[in-house]
């Protein structure tokens, strides 16, 4: 019966729709969240993407999530040279419907029980950029004259690498507040999405329930353009 399911709904297709904006300021930053509540793709290979939620953050000032080496670089940048930087990453929500333990179990006449495996989260930084208060303009990541008479030894690869270990850190940081957050919005998505492919097929009714996660396991990823800055 799953594998009938997951290959009924895998060349599924369904375009964007609901979204909003939401706004906050909280010490000194300001994030803007576009959250895409619709499904996106229902793929072949039996996974469902019930959720994006895309951030931008501007930080003026750094915390604890960026580390030592964050606080060590960033804060010269943001206070010396009168920067802002505009922070951007992007949370996938999506259930792997081959999991062993996703279940569909039929209870009745066109009556059905769906046992949902854990969320998995992607989240992947999309861009940071530093916004030049005095120029009025947008400069790229770890533009190196940003640095200039403040590294006597210049920026080295390690020190490149540590500045976007700690970028991971602060996404993950803040991701996990967000997936915290919408947790039931992610689940309602989900359902709405299922059952109208399953009423489509004259399924009446449709019982879920949704095994929650043992420990939430983030894997944040960088574009090729952070990775390759210099």
């Amino acid at each position: 019966m799953n594998e009938f399911f997951i290959g009924m709904i895998g060349t599924l297709v369904i375009g964007g729709g609901v979204w909003f904006w939401l706004k906050l300021k909280r010490n000194k930053s300001v994030k803007e969240i576009l959250v895409f509540s619709s499904i996106e793709q229902l793929r072949a290979i039996g996974q469902l993407s019930a959720y994006k939620v895309m951030t931008k953050e501007i930080v003026t000032e750094t915390d604890h999530t960026w580390g030592e080496i964050g606080t060590r670089y960033l804060s010269w940048v943001l206070s010396k040279k009168k920067m802002a930087m505009i922070f951007e990453f992007v949370i996938d929500f999506r259930y792997n419907l081959q999991s062993p333990l996703f279940k569909i179990t039929e209870t009745g006449d066109a009556t059905y029980s769906i046992t949902m495996p854990p969320c998995d989260y992607e989240v992947h930084i999309r861009d940071i950029r530093f916004y030049d208060e005095q120029g009025s303009k947008l400069l790229p990541w770890l533009l190196p004259d940003l640095l200039n008479g403040f590294l006597t030894t210049g920026f080295s690869e390690e020190d490149k690498n540590k500045l976007i270990d700690a970028a991971k850190g602060h996404a993950e940081k803040q991701a996990l507040e967000l997936i915290n957050n919408i947790q039931s919005e992610v689940q309602k998505s989900a359902k709405s999405t299922l059952e109208s492919i399953s009423h489509a097929f004259g399924v009446k009714q449709i019982d879920f329930s949704f095994t929650p996660p043992s420990a939430t396991e983030l894997n944040v990823a960088v574009s090729e353009n952070l990775a390759a800055a210099s």
